[in-house]
C-alpha cells in the first residue's frame, strides 16, 4: 500500500494572480507555484539545465521559460518542451483546502488542482 502524501500549505489562493507564478520554499527545497487556466501547478523551481530560478522566467500558458537560456518546460508534468535542457522538472501534487494552496513534495503530479482563473 502507499504511503499518503503529505500536504504542507505554501500560499493563499488569493496570493496568486490568475496566469502568475511565485517562488516558495518547502522542506528546503525551491518551489514554483504556477497558476493558470489549465490549474494550479507546482515544480522545482531550479532549471534542469543551469542554475536559474524559473520563478524568474516567463509564464506562457502551460510553458514555463527558463530566464538564463529559455529551456522550456510544461507545467503539468515537468517535461521539457525545449532545449537546451534534456532533464524534465519534478512536478508535485497540489490540491485546494480551504483557501490554501497545498503541495505534496516529491509526489508526481497527476491533475490540476482547479481555481477560479
Amino acid at each position: 500500500m502507499a504511503p499518503m502524501a503529505h500536504f504542507e500549505a505554501v500560499l493563499e489562493l488569493a496570493e496568486l494572480p490568475a496566469h502568475g507564478m511565485r517562488a516558495c520554499l518547502l522542506g528546503g527545497r525551491e518551489i514554483v507555484i504556477c497558476r493558470t487556466r489549465a490549474g494550479i501547478f507546482a515544480l522545482d523551481n531550479i532549471c534542469t539545465h543551469a542554475y536559474a530560478r524559473l520563478s524568474e522566467g516567463r509564464l506562457r500558458a502551460t510553458r514555463l521559460v527558463c530566464p538564463l537560456h529559455a529551456a522550456t518546460f510544461d507545467i503539468r508534468n515537468g517535461r521539457v518542451l525545449a532545449p537546451p535542457a534534456q532533464v524534465a522538472l519534478t512536478a508535485h501534487t497540489v490540491r485546494l483546502a480551504a483557501g490554501m494552496i497545498e503541495v505534496a513534495l516529491g509526489e508526481s503530479h497527476v491533475a490540476p488542482a482547479q481555481g477560479d482563473s
